[in-house]
């Protein structure tokens, strides 16, 4: 069974049983979401009503909740020694951890940060002190690992980079992978011949540790290191190459969720576009169809 979906709202007054819903809307199966701004430390406390009310409502819909994925905020840098820094990193993402326990959510993709101002050996060594130390607790919580584009200091630019930190992990039985589309080919991965990379992946890390597919076409030729995702068939990775991706067997059992551009930066393109992968078949003017629709609405 294709297990997809995309980023979904989080918002303070539906919480969760918002998320399912707005999920339902695009015939998702699963979704992925923040549980609160990604840019700031803003929080609510979550309720426990409107939780059950959402795990009801997966139950009857046939979501299963094991392949929902929470994102951490971007302002977390564990890769920052810093000491301010590197604290408020780790205390941050204690708390995230602890909202995901709550809500029983079991997987988090994390960007594990930029290095700057220091080396890139320092900077894994610092993510590993924060893991293990974060890692340590009896959560149920496991950390994805995201596959980055290789902006500026961006520490997981290469699966040897993601394998250095894994290794340093140990509480393997809590740490992951998340393999980014866009960002796999920004970095510089060619993913045309997606059997290739996999095995290559297989050689580096192992299979087994990916955990959640962010499905993304690229507006950016391969190697361009600039991480700019472009809507699913409308970039430089191409629908055929997606759709071999989201289908590869040795991925069924793993949500693959959509992270792809509003149209015209208003109208969300999810239940569109997993429309148009359950049915194979591009469409190339499914942007434009988009457009009229939710502006004739």
């Amino acid at each position: 069974m294709l297990i997809i979906g995309s980023h979904v709202s989080f918002g303070k007054d539906k919480q969760l049983l918002g998320s399912v819903e707005e999920a339902l809307s695009y015939g998702s199966n699963t979704f992925m979401f923040y549980t609160g701004a990604p840019q700031n430390t803003v929080r609510y406390p979550l309720s426990d009503t409107l939780k059950k009310e959402a795990l009801e409502k997966m139950t009857e819909a046939g979501i299963d909740f094991h392949n929902v994925v929470v994102h951490a905020p971007y302002i977390i840098n564990l890769a920052n020694p810093d000491p301010s820094k590197y604290d408020f990193s780790v205390r941050f993402l204690e708390e995230e951890i602890k909202r995901c326990d709550f809500l029983g959510i079991s997987r988090m993709v994390l960007h594990s940060g930029s290095h700057v101002g220091v080396s890139l050996d320092i900077g894994i060594k610092s993510i590993i002190q924060g893991l293990n130390q974060l890692l340590s607790t009896d959560s149920k919580v496991m950390i994805l690992l995201e596959t980055m584009a290789g902006k500026g200091n961006e520490v997981g630019r290469t699966l040897e980079e993601v394998k250095q930190i894994i290794d340093g992990v140990q509480n393997k039985e809590r740490i992951g992978v998340c393999i980014d589309t866009c960002h796999l080919n920004d970095a510089g991965y060619d993913l045309s011949d997606f059997d290739a990379f996999l095995n290559l992946f297989d050689q580096i890390i192992g299979l087994s540790y990916i955990q959640c597919v962010h499905v993304n076409d690229s507006k950016n030729e391969r190697g361009s290191h600039k991480d700019r995702h472009e809507n699913i068939g409308f970039g430089t990775i191409g629908f055929d190459t997606l759709q071999s991706i989201i289908y590869h067997p040795a991925l069924e059992k793993v949500p693959k969720i959509l992270e792809t551009p509003y149209v015209d930066r208003l109208f969300p393109p999810y239940k569109e576009e997993i429309q148009m992968i359950r049915n194979r078949n591009f469409d190339p003017d499914l942007i434009e169809k988009i457009r009229i629709t939710k502006t004739d609405e």
